[in-house]
């Protein structure tokens, strides 16, 4: 098993590429090197934490706390996503809707991980 089959990676990787993709495509040339290198930057921070995290698995503490640097970018993702829809740099309400559903299902799936984690794991 790799960290590529955990439920919680998979939907980030999509995340990265979509965000990645709409940064370049949608936003304003200003916002290329603002806001959109800040979202790109703390997208890609949840899923580098939760391959982090799956490499210190072994470890209990040390896998929740990458688990939950992960939730912690999630929301920071989702704020910058809301900045951009706020300060009319995204435009187009279907994506933004649709971004912002996917991160509170991520930020959800997340937090079921870490409680499952938390509950299960044991320390070897």
């Amino acid at each position: 098993m790799s960290y590529t089959s955990l439920e919680i990676w998979k939907p980030s990787k999509e995340l990265v590429i979509r965000i990645h993709e709409i940064t370049l495509s949608q936003l304003p040339k200003f916002e290329m090197y603002e806001e959109g290198s800040q979202i790109r930057r703390s997208s890609k921070s949840i899923r580098s934490n939760i391959v982090e995290g799956y490499g210190r698995r072994h470890y209990k503490q040390g896998f929740i706390h990458f688990l939950f640097l992960a939730k912690s970018s999630a929301d920071e993702t989702l704020d910058h996503l809301n900045i951009l829809w706020e300060t009319h740099s995204l435009k187009n309400a279907e994506i933004y809707s649709r971004l912002s559903e996917d991160l509170d299902l991520l930020n959800r799936k997340l937090s079921r991980f870490i409680d499952t984690a938390r509950k299960n794991h044991k320390q070897t």
